[in-house]
């Protein structure tokens, strides 16, 4: 085994099991394959324009099948249907230009895709490179890395079956059958014997050689005219949330054809882009110096950004290793790396081996300003998703509910445990669904069973047993945000914090391919940075969190978390300030709704001014919270569908009460009510007393919301 500080015998052990399990199951790992599973690979190719289309064609598949079976029996099925005709079918005969179709007509075979450049061998001497690029070859054999195959979409317009084969893979495709499978351009490819040949969209070219420097570790993009990317040797072919190629490091070396290049660097969100054009002469070297400007400087302030969730290995394209962790923390200069041992729907922890091996311990390549933990991802489909961080040991329970196991003991057990452990715990990626202001909370439990909704946060925010919310999350940000708000406004104290969900071991995968740390809590620490002082500082409250936006609010002069004692007819003075350049709209709320707000106007150069502040001077008529936010136009740097940043709440206690405010507390009486009904209907139980266990949770919850009606 390899003796590397960052490969330890028992971890470089794991990553061997886990190539060889993508070798032999591809990208599900072996996973047993519910609705989210087979998903994987069809996300890969899909555009995430077109998801929500997918799922209504799996929805209507299901229904058709089952005619008569109410909607959240039916939202059991979503594991049904044949998921790669619904891919062709949701395509509608667009090709995105990472996939390829071998279409299957009555009267012949045609090869559909967009031509992919290859590289002509060129002779350039021997040059190692000096930055991350080495760190990205482990020294265990791990398929995959460094290459990029072909999605291969077979898609039969014939009334009658035929006999595919794809190197050893072999597939009797039905009758206007689909088929999604791996290749690559030399793949032996038969359609009822007759050979398909993929080569014919290679499209050879002279190379040239880029050496890009920085001066420190960044994100790169280097795109050809065709929209390719390219990428030192080695290098997992990542892409972003807009479909972007990257990969991270500094003074690397990437080979490139001799066409129009467009080449970008940045370095997370406390900076700016800068780019560059450039067609590079055949066979030459040129070095090219760019450096990205920081717009906002967050550790100098005493805060430090974090993602809370991010895994290194849950299934995916590639096997990744530690390194790859270390690279893109350093080169997002993210502050606070959380990295999640999770199963994903069968038995199996990925990177436990990690965890057990560095519980309680930063990570080898954490210092001064960049701290990296591993920590839990604590997982039960019909009741959330929980992220902890820093824990003093591995928990003895990971998750309930998987392979056959019972939805048991309620998560707030396991909440208890970690939080035991001294772990800082808070419920993940929360709600997808549209949930509005106004909504009532059906959303929240609906429409389908087990989405890893967080429907036990009622019950455990009122028993206090988690200390945030993942607000900024790859899920629904509006949806969440709204939730958020119900619940702090019905007496409950969270911190606001993010966690994204990215998986380094997935290229390509909508914003959970993005880079760790596309959303960050920002959190002000006592002094320098450690896992205990940033756990102390989310607990107390003083975070916001944002998809790029600088955010700062101040009540009175004092900061999120603060708690202001006042009396009826008081008032208090409200400033909230942002700086970024997709900032759009800066607004101030309380419990009652939104009290001020202010929109950005573009200079006469069409840029941005650098911050846009609002004030407001605000009369207390009942104890109340105030929050600050950030609405955000269309921006290159905003990593998903919605750019936002939410602080948490300025606490404001009038007369010696707390805000709770009569129509957020009976919203989560609802909301209780609706998770009773559905642990009744679809929780996996095996006794009564389990049942009864779920129902003393909640009776416990609803006894400290009556008590806040007073």
């Amino acid at each position: 085994m390899c003796a590397e500080p960052m490969l330890p015998g028992k971890v470089a052990g794991a990553l061997e099991e886990y190539g060889r399990l993508l070798g032999e199951h591809g990208i599900t790992w072996g996973e047993p394959e519910n609705h989210y599973v087979k998903f994987f690979a069809r996300r890969r190719v899909l555009p995430p324009a077109l998801f929500d289309r997918f799922w209504e064609l799996v929805c209507k598949s299901v229904a058709e099948t089952h005619p008569g079976e109410p909607p959240d029996r039916l939202a059991t099925r979503l594991d049904e249907p044949d998921y790669d005709r619904v891919l062709r079918d949701t395509l509608d005969g667009e090709l995105p230009a990472h996939l390829v179709a071998v279409r299957v007509i009555p009267d012949g075979v045609e090869v559909e895709g967009t031509p992919r450049t290859v590289l002509l061998p060129t002779a350039y001497p021997p040059r190692q490179n000096k930055g991350d690029g080495k760190r990205h070859t482990p020294p265990i054999p791990l398929p995959d890395r460094g290459e990029e195959g072909i999605s291969l979409l077979i898609d039969s317009s014939r009334d009658h079956s035929c006999r595919v084969i794809v190197d050893d893979l072999k597939r009797e495709l039905g009758p206007r059958g689909a088929w999604l499978v791996e290749a690559d351009h030399g793949s032996m490819v038969l359609i009822d014997g007759r050979r398909v040949r993929l080569n014919t969209l290679l499209r050879p070219t002279h190379s040239a050689r880029l050496r890009l420097v920085a001066g420190m570790p960044c994100r790169w993009s280097v795109m050809s005219w065709d929209g390719q990317g390219w990428y030192p040797p080695g290098t997992p072919h990542r892409y972003d949330f807009h479909g972007r190629p990257y990969f991270h490091g500094d003074d690397v070396v990437v080979e490139v054809p001799a066409h129009p290049l467009t080449i970008t660097v940045t370095r997370g969100m406390e900076h700016d882009r800068k780019e560059l054009e450039l067609r590079p002469e055949p066979g030459e070297e040129h070095l090219i110096g760019l450096t990205p400007e920081r717009l906002y400087d967050a550790a100098a302030r005493g805060w430090y950004g974090a993602d809370m969730h991010v895994h290194l290995n849950w299934g995916g394209d590639v096997v990744s290793v530690p390194a790859d962790a270390a690279a893109a923390q350093h080169g997002e200069d993210l502050h606070v790396l959380n990295l999640l041992a999770g199963n994903v729907s069968g038995r199996r922890v990925y990177d436990r081996e990690a965890l057990e091996q560095w519980t309680g311990e930063d990570l080898p390549w954490s210092d001064a300003t960049h701290l990296a933990r591993m920590g839990v991802e604590y997982r039960n489909d019909l009741l959330g998703h929980v992220y902890a961080f820093a824990p003093r040991a591995a928990p003895a329970r990971f998750h309930t509910g998987f392979d056959g196991d019972a939805d048991w003991p309620p998560n707030a057990d396991g909440l208890r445990e970690l939080r035991g452990l001294g772990a800082l715990v808070g419920y993940s990626h929360p709600f997808r669904t549209p949930i509005t202001d106004g909504a009532p909370p059906q959303g929240v439990v609906s429409p389908v069973p087990r989405n890893c909704a967080a429907r036990e946060l009622v019950a455990d925010a009122a028993l206090g047993l988690v200390d945030s919310l993942d607000v900024l999350t790859h899920a629904s940000i509006a949806s969440t945000a709204a939730v958020y708000r119900r619940l702090i406004g019905a007496g409950n104290r969270l911190a606001v914090t993010a966690g994204t969900d990215a998986m380094i071991s997935f290229t390509r995968s909508d914003n959970q391919s993005n880079p760790p740390g596309w959303a960050r809590v920002y959190a002000r620490t006592d002094g320098p940075l450690t896992a205990r002082a940033f756990a102390a500082a989310v607990r107390a409250g003083r975070t916001f969190a944002t998809t790029g936006p600088w955010l700062e609010l101040s009540v009175n002069g004092h900061g999120p978390g603060h708690v202001i004692q006042a009396r009826r007819g008081d008032r208090i003075s409200v400033t909230a300030r942002a700086i970024g350049p997709e900032v759009a709209a800066v607004r101030i709320r309380t419990a009652d709704g939104v009290r001020a707000g202010g929109e950005r106007l573009r200079d006469e150069d069409g840029g941005r001014d650098e911050a846009l502040s609002v004030t407001a001077d605000l009369r207390l008529d009942g104890p109340t919270y105030v929050v600050a936010e950030v609405l955000c136009d269309p921006h290159p740097r905003t990593m998903t569908s919605t750019g936002y940043a939410l602080t948490s709440p300025v606490y404001v206690d009038v007369d010696g009460r707390q805000v709770a405010r009569e129509e957020d507390v009976r919203w989560c009486l609802e909301w209780l009510d609706l998770l009773e009904d559905l642990i009744r209907q679809h929780g996996r139980l095996a006794s009564p007393l389990q049942f009864g266990d779920h129902m003393s949770l909640l009776e416990q919850a609803r006894a400290i919301y009556r008590a806040r009606l007073g």
